[in-house]
């Protein structure tokens, strides 16, 4: 979005008048994160999420790429190479966990992003091609996380290889060749493991270059804010420098000091024990389960044990688990609320803390063994999430009676803002 009153990038010297000229890199960086982009006065924290998650991307690749070079993608000796990087490379412990920790860290700053983005309604317009870019990065993050959770090639590494994959074996017809393909074979071994290797090691890449469209989607219309108002004069906004810059520092540092505790602290703490001994496919683990990022949706796939008609439960679960999150490319059309911010829809807000509540009731269920009362509460709890996104928001929409917006950002933040109203009505003046 062009803001009239924007700073202009100015050259200090005859060098950077030169480099402006030939490669405008700072006036792009200058006009993307500086004190060139205007953002409304009045976010909040909830707003760091999105850099930290930029921060979280940064640390698995600089990780990922030094592991990958002591990594060895052969079923014989993957285990092997993964205790080696442990005992026998420089600061490889540190690394090894600074990778498998940063990815539980990505998860939950993603989470915390996306329900955020719920509550504000940061999918709706003109915002929408920024959502819809979010849930393809996320997608694509739950990809890569799968394939990474396989390298170690421990007892959890391999079953969840063999049930994930498996899983494509549901669809009709073209589901079992399908399932050989990705594996390279009929089980888990050297060619499944190197094709992982591959993608896991290049879907980083592929994430960054799709959040670069995200960002640029962002700065078509601005950002959003908690109110849910759009800016109407210079008085609703600041520049992103260093207002922001110094208000996600601080919030990176809070980030680092909990990631650095658990990662020296305990390292270990998210991890399965079973992923500790080396892949054996004549061992069946007494309870595969995924990483703990993974479990929700896992819950809504275990969900369904009973065939419908001709469609088969197994096929039903695959369905619905991916459905589960399809279902929010459609949100910008299913909310049709003219109002964004949760904090003046009184019943949408109500319903979202359900949601909330359900959600993590299915992750619950998903990391708990597949027996009652698990099984039973996780249909209760996946039928509410199909119903929530499919039927509650839409009516909640329709009928609800908002809360008064303010006028302004400015207004929301420091009361009655009589610039806006002057420069939205010059008549009143």
């Amino acid at each position: 979005m062009s803001f009239p009153w924007a700073n202009e990038y100015k050259p200090a010297n005859g060098l950077t008048q030169w480099l402006d000229e030939k490669l405008p890199l700072p006036r792009f960086v200058y006009n993307a994160v500086g004190a060139g982009y205007p953002v409304p006065r009045n976010l909040n924290y909830m707003w760091n999420f999105g850099v930290l998650a930029g921060f979280c991307l940064v640390l698995q690749i600089v990780t990922g790429v030094i592991l990958a070079m002591h990594y060895a993608a052969n079923a014989g000796v993957a285990f092997d190479s993964v205790e080696h990087i442990m005992r026998d490379v420089n600061w490889g412990w540190m690394l090894r966990y600074a990778h498998a920790n940063g990815a539980s860290a990505f998860f939950v700053v993603v989470y915390l992003h996306i329900f955020r983005g719920f509550f504000y309604s940061s999918y709706k317009a003109p915002r929408e091609m920024i959502w819809l870019l979010g849930v393809v990065i996320f997608l694509l993050m739950m990809a890569t996380a799968f394939m990474g959770y396989v390298l170690p090639w421990g007892q959890m590494s391999f079953w969840g290889a063999k049930v994930i994959t498996g899983l494509f074996g549901a669809i009709p017809v073209v589901g079992e060749p399908l399932q050989v393909w990705l594996l390279g074979g009929y089980a888990p071994d050297n060619a499944a493991l190197n094709r992982f290797f591959s993608l896991h090691f290049l879907l980083p890449f592929v994430i960054a270059g799709v959040i670069i469209l995200h960002i640029w989607a962002l700065h078509i219309p601005g950002s959003s804010n908690p109110t849910g108002v759009e800016v109407k004069s210079e008085s609703d906004t600041v520049p992103f420098h260093p207002y922001y810059t110094a208000k996600d520092g601080f919030g990176l540092g809070v980030f680092l000091l909990i990631y650095c505790a658990v990662l020296f602290f305990a390292p270990n703490m998210l991890g399965h024990p079973d992923n500790y001994i080396p892949a054996n496919p004549l061992s069946t683990p007494a309870h595969i389960v995924p990483e703990w990022y993974f479990w929700p949706f896992y819950a809504i796939l275990r969900a369904f044990t009973a065939d419908f008609f001709f469609i088969p439960a197994k096929l039903m679960g695959v369905l619905a688990m991916f459905s589960a999150i399809l279902v929010w490319f459609f949100l910008p059309w299913l909310d049709t609320s003219p109002v964004r911010s949760g904090h003046y829809r009184p019943l949408f807000r109500k319903f979202f803390w359900i949601l909330l509540i359900d959600v993590a009731v299915l992750g619950y269920c998903g990391g708990a063994p597949a027996a009652e009362p698990y099984v039973m509460i996780s249909q209760i709890a996946s039928m509410y999430y199909f119903l929530h996104f499919l039927v509650i928001l839409p009516l909640v929409s329709s009928i609800e009676k908002p809360e008064p917006l303010p006028f302004s950002i400015t207004e929301a933040v420091l009361g009655k803002d009589e610039s806006a109203v002057l420069n939205a009505n010059p008549a009143a003046a």
